[in-house]
């Protein structure tokens, strides 16, 4: 996962200011010149880094934070709050034209950066916001790119448009605009063709598209694990060209995050969305202050929050009805079955806990996933899946018999069956405890219904 190195390093230097009750000059040089090293080994800018040390020290060495009660703290707040600035500050959206005048957006990038994967994600998300999206095929060089686009658009249920056996990116960048005048499409998205690498001829079909229609937003993919080469591309695009914003794709790698810290800084346009994940709902807003939050180890809960709300369909009766169901020790297999569909929704238990602070704010994604066995999980719900719906919504019927069809159903060993659901069990008798232990008030649950 991206920033994991750079988390961890981070994480041992404010380790060692916090542990000092009072902190002199040299103590913050030396813990600066640990973050730096750190920056520049996840592929941060050098002249970015160079520059953040410098406000950092400058603001870190003040009598206000020297003489302070908690100076560690403190020079951990500006280091947050000099990243936050490094990577924009404010969160910045694809500028939509107003009212129900027509947007069009330019995909473009390298080949290979995810352009065609984003933007159909990009057109899912404006149809959240309830634009009407017309995916247009300009990619005419790269085998399958329209196949895919075109595949990519059924599953986001958007329209598409191509002109089948046309190489002429300029024809249909025009017959593309003359469709959606006819069917009342407010946002056009142009998926462009990518080299392995920059040249003229690239460059020279984005301008003539720019020639043909009026181009209202360029976005340049770039993809994250390639570190700094990342930001040489967005400023050379940005050069030759002229970009309104970045996304970053494949942020979900290994990749060492120096994209996302020097992009803004290197080219002074603003990261919009990261991509993390193939998934074609994989797609996050890029919010300066949590992502770094996230870098610093101190989880990203409002994430968390927003993606549960968008991928989680709960109602206020079934919520209720869990919360009764709960109370008197009435959950079921059925119950577990679908708060495991729900984990995976919101990319599993470990990427839950990755964006959780405190206990797990911090942790690193591997150690997360040795502590929480993914394998083990799925297997138990090949064990859920094996049962009968009678035996799910009533465990007490599990008889050996059952539990041993169950087993050879699951492809797993008798003792795995029973030592699961004998931890179903108890989970469900200490499940039942909780509203005594908590004074039997829902209230005291503080649940949103």
């Amino acid at each position: 996962m991206a920033f994991e190195s750079l988390t961890d390093k981070l994480q041992n230097v404010f380790k060692k200011l916090r542990s000092k009750g009072r902190l002199t000059e040299e103590d913050v040089r030396t813990a600066l010149k640990e973050v730096k090293l750190a920056l520049l080994e996840a592929d941060v800018n050098f002249k970015v880094v160079k520059q953040f040390i410098k406000s950092v020290e400058e603001r870190a060495v003040g009598q206000d934070v020297m003489n302070g009660l908690n100076p560690g703290q403190m020079v951990i707040k500006i280091v947050n709050d000099e990243m936050v600035a490094l990577m924009g500050s404010e969160t910045k959206e694809i500028a939509l034209e107003p009212g129900k005048a027509r947007t069009v957006i330019m995909m473009c990038g390298l080949q290979g950066a995810g352009k065609t994967t984003t933007a159909a994600k990009i057109a899912g998300k404006l149809k959240q916001k309830g634009k009407k999206c017309l995916l247009t095929a300009c990619d005419v060089y790269r085998p399958a790119a329209i196949t895919q686009l075109e595949i990519n658009a059924k599953k986001q249920e958007v329209d598409f448009f191509s002109v089948p056996d046309c190489r002429d990116v300029r024809r249909i960048v025009r017959e593309a605009s003359e469709y959606a005048d006819k069917n009342g499409h407010n946002v056009i998205i142009l998926d462009t063709a990518g080299r392995l690498q920059i040249d003229e001829e690239m460059m020279e079909e984005l301008s003539a598209i720019k020639r043909e229609i009026t181009v209202h937003q360029t976005i340049l993919v770039v993809d994250a694990m390639t570190g700094q080469e990342a930001v040489n591309v967005a400023k050379a695009f940005d050069e030759k060209t002229g970009i309104d914003g970045v996304i970053l794709s494949k942020m979900d790698g290994d990749a060492r995050g120096g994209a996302a810290l020097s992009v803004k800084a290197v080219t002074g346009k603003p990261v919009l969305y990261v991509g993390m994940g193939e998934k074609l709902s994989d797609l996050e807003q890029f919010y300066p202050d949590r992502m770094a939050n996230r870098i610093l180890g101190m989880g990203d809960i409002l994430t968390l929050i927003e993606k549960a709300q968008e991928n989680l369909d709960i109602d206020e009766d079934k919520g209720r009805e869990t919360y009764n169901k709960l109370k008197k020790g009435k959950f079921d297999f059925e119950d577990y079955l679908e708060s495991m569909t729900q984990m995976k929704k919101m990319g599993g238990i470990a990427g839950i806990l990755g964006m959780m602070p405190g206990m797990f704010g911090g942790i690193k994604n591997s150690d997360i996933e040795a502590a929480v066995d993914e394998t083990k999980l799925s297997r138990m719900e090949a064990i859920v899946l094996s049962m009968t719906r009678e035996e799910r919504r009533n465990p007490d019927i599990l008889s050996p018999s059952r539990k041993y069809r169950i087993a050879k159903g699951a492809g797993v060993d008798i003792s795995e069956v029973n030592r699961f659901v004998k931890q179903f069990e108890q989970s469900r008798k200490m499940i039942k405890q909780f509203p005594s232990m908590m004074g039997g008030k829902r209230g005291k649950f503080k649940l949103p219904f």
